[in-house]
């Protein structure tokens, strides 16, 4: 292996985003020698293609040279950076942040009602004015904030953009009704986040109520609650009665106390977006959850590629605040565009020392639009292994029926090396989801669909995140390229790319093809030559080929969305309106 010459620089200052051409000029050797040294990290990148500042320095820290992050932001940036890195167990307590998460009809509204109605120090009982997705109680002298997110699939979408937001997960489950698929999905995604887990039982006030029965769905998926010697806390409560919710309360208080929250109130404020809109009267607003330091009215702030003032604040009830301390939620104005959920927000010491922070992410994010991600994929797994970097391979197993998901993830268990252990964090049948893609962006994890589709906007979603999703249709040949992957012997397999999706809309009969289907093509691009799966309530009916597209009287190569059309499939004649038509081909994964 080349080694750095001896005359090479000990220390280097590194951007951002660099080219690996950039790279290799500072720190004194070939641009192959670093193509090379990217390689065995997984990273295929040639020589004028630009990596991240991450990427760069572990190259860099091989050879010996430390790297560091390159100053271009000015000294008031540097001045921020600088004391967003102080710890926060340096600082006061603050109230910890809860979010509850459960399936749909498990009572996690009605719970959140009932916990913001015990709200009577502030003597606001059911006098909630505007609700903004975040509020705060007092219990005994303490706060406690909690986050009304739309679900699981949003919890774990802003863990993934990185969003420290949540210290306390209550995972809600139905005395009567037990643990959902949804309740299943709702853990894994608390697991994936790391966050302390407590679980309300709700509903215990109903005659089919059964805690035992919940407790012990719950071991089944490997939640052991402390009545069965575990280290879960599980609260029966009825959010109709109020039963419980003391208790609960104060297992929250327990669990956070544990973790001995802190923050640094004198501090410039940062926190995170937990959501925005765009109001047709006042502009961008936000609600803003502050995570560390003081917000206050006038404060100069950045949130992602947007800048702004802090021009009027609100709590909760509407009422308009000066400031707000750490884990508090506010809604602000004076952003000049609608942020994201999950993105961070960071005070600035004037509006031009935003406005140029601004600027400098924006280049930033243009020079590293070409940057490739360091996701980890079946490719690119044996290499990780061996330079020690992953000890775990975090699969998300997605199949058609449950008796498959049940062989695949035993088979899956048992696979692991004495370098690598094989974990299956979660398990569903039906298509891939965006939830799926979220929850593997936020762990690192690799999904496994067998005989399933991918949605649309999942397949989007893994494209930007760069999440990897292989597609199998025979079991053995997903166990083997999990195996050839541990192994270091996996050769890249097909996956099914979609080219286009029809809805079928009317029925016609021909004497010499058969039946055709009418159809209106929703979704990309339908060619003639392509494979077509038949989807009827999601289920698939038949894979086969397509034997004819037509035009009015005419036949067709392709047709393209938003156009109508006949298509005739090879050895089928069964349609029912309302059926979908996936045209796809197979494209080997490289």
């Amino acid at each position: 292996m080349t080694t750095r010459p001896s005359s090479g620089p000990r220390s280097v200052a590194l951007p951002d985003a660099i080219t690996v051409k950039g790279l290799s000029e500072r720190l004194g050797i070939s641009p192959i020698e670093a193509i090379k040294r990217l390689m065995t990290h997984g990273v295929m990148a040639a020589m004028n293609d630009t990596i991240d500042y991450d990427t760069a320095a572990i190259v860099s820290a091989e050879l010996g040279i430390a790297p560091s992050r390159e100053d271009s932001g000015g000294a008031v940036a540097t001045a921020v950076r600088e004391d967003e890195d102080e710890s926060e167990d340096a600082g006061a307590p603050r109230p910890p942040v809860v979010t509850i998460l459960g399936h749909v009809d498990h009572g996690k509204t009605s719970l959140l009602d009932a916990i913001r109605e015990t709200n009577v120090v502030a003597g606001e009982a059911g006098g909630i004015t505007q609700h903004i997705g975040a509020y705060q109680i007092e219990r005994d002298g303490k706060a406690v904030t909690f986050i009304d997110t739309p679900g699981h699939a949003a919890f774990t979408a802003m863990r993934a953009r990185g969003a420290q937001i949540t210290d306390v997960a209550v995972v809600v489950v139905a005395a009567d009704d037990g643990v959902m698929p949804q309740t299943i999905e709702a853990i894994n995604h608390v697991r994936a986040a790391e966050v302390p887990m407590i679980i309300a039982i709700n509903k215990t006030d109903l005659p089919a109520a059964n805690a035992d029965r919940v407790k012990q769905q719950l071991t089944e998926q490997s939640v052991v609650v402390e009545e069965y010697g575990g280290d879960v806390l599980a609260v029966p409560v009825s959010a109709t009665t109020g039963e419980g919710l003391g208790a609960l309360l104060e297992a929250i208080d327990l669990v956070s106390e544990i973790q001995e929250l802190k923050a640094s109130p004198e501090r410039l404020a940062s926190g995170t977006v937990v959501e925005a809109e765009l109001d047709p009267r006042r502009g961008p607003l936000a609600t803003v959850l502050v995570r560390n330091g003081t917000l206050r009215q006038g404060d100069a702030l950045v949130s992602g590629l947007i800048s702004g003032k802090v021009k009027a604040m609100f709590d909760e009830r509407g009422e308009r605040l000066r400031e707000a301390g750490p884990s508090r939620p506010v809604r602000i104005m004076g952003l000049e565009d609608v942020p994201a959920a999950g993105d961070a927000i960071e005070v600035f010491e004037s509006e031009r020392a935003a406005r140029r922070i601004v600027e400098q992410a924006r280049r930033e994010a243009e020079s590293a639009s070409g940057a490739r991600r360091g996701h980890l994929t079946l490719d690119t797994l044996f290499h990780e292994v061996s330079a020690g970097n992953v000890k775990e391979l975090l699969l998300i197993l997605k199949t058609d029926v449950r008796g498959s998901a049940e062989a695949i993830r035993g088979s899956l268990q048992v696979l692991g090396t004495g370098e690598v252990k094989v974990k299956v964090i979660h398990t569903a049948t039906g298509p891939v989801s965006e939830s799926d893609v979220m929850l593997a962006g936020a762990s690192g994890a690799i999904i496994l669909a067998f005989n399933v589709r991918t949605e649309p906007s999942a397949a989007s979603q893994a494209e930007i995140n760069g999440v990897e999703i292989r597609t199998y249709d025979v079991i053995y040949q997903l166990l083997e390229s999990v195996d050839q992957a541990l192994e270091g012997l996996y050769e890249p397999v097909y996956e099914r790319v979609v080219d286009g999706v029809a809805e079928v809309r009317a029925l016609f009969r021909s004497s010499r093809v058969g039946q055709i289907a009418g159809c209106y093509v929703t979704e990309g691009t339908l060619l003639r030559g392509d494979r077509v799966r038949l989807l009827r309530n999601g289920d698939e009916v038949i894979d086969t080929s397509c034997s004819g597209l037509r035009r009015f009287q005419d036949d067709v190569r392709e047709v393209q969305q938003g156009f109508e059309c006949g298509v005739v499939l090879e050895r089928y004649d069964a349609f029912e309106e309302g059926d979908l038509l996936e045209f796809y081909h197979q494209q080997r994964v490289n």
